[in-house]
């Protein structure tokens, strides 16, 4: 057990926990934030993304440890701000959204990606959201999602 300090979603946290765990299930488990989902496990499928200090991150490879000092972001925090508005519409008007199980780590990566680069050519958005799998909708209406956000949300990224 060690004393890990972090920020999650903009709220101070100490907690005495194994620094092993791996940060998806303290997240799940710990905090109830099951916006942060379990795919593959192996750092694979995005579907357990969050943002740490503002750079993409899947949760089932990182230990827990790692996170002391630094900021944490999940779907949950960040579908409090204005920018996840601009993204949760484009996505549901784009058609974006079917079974919804990939729908917030694509949100994080494309929130990932806005940040970085906000006016993306469709092939820096295919790139931006590779890391990410979704089985449904295939990727054509999120590309287009992430676009119609870039131009809505001008200014936010």
């Amino acid at each position: 057990m060690a004393k890990i300090k972090f920020k999650l979603n903009n709220k101070e946290i100490e907690i005495d926990e194994n620094p092993n765990l791996r940060l998806l299930d303290v997240l799940r488990d710990k905090f109830e934030f099951t916006g942060v989902k379990e795919g593959c496990g192996e750092g694979e499928c995005g579907a357990c993304a969050v943002l740490i200090n503002n750079d993409i991150v899947n949760s089932c490879i990182v230990p827990l440890g790692n996170v002391n000092g630094k900021e944490i972001m999940t779907i949950e925090g960040y579908s409090e701000t204005k920018k996840y508005d601009v993204i949760k519409d484009a996505y549901a008007e784009e058609g974006a959204v079917q079974c919804g199980f990939c729908t917030p780590g694509m949100i994080i990566a494309s929130e990932s990606l806005l940040n970085k680069n906000p006016h993306p050519t469709e092939e820096e958005i295919r790139v931006g959201l590779s890391g990410n799998l979704c089985r449904c909708t295939g990727y054509n209406m999120i590309v287009k999602a992430v676009k119609s956000a870039a131009k809505k949300g001008d200014g936010l990224w």
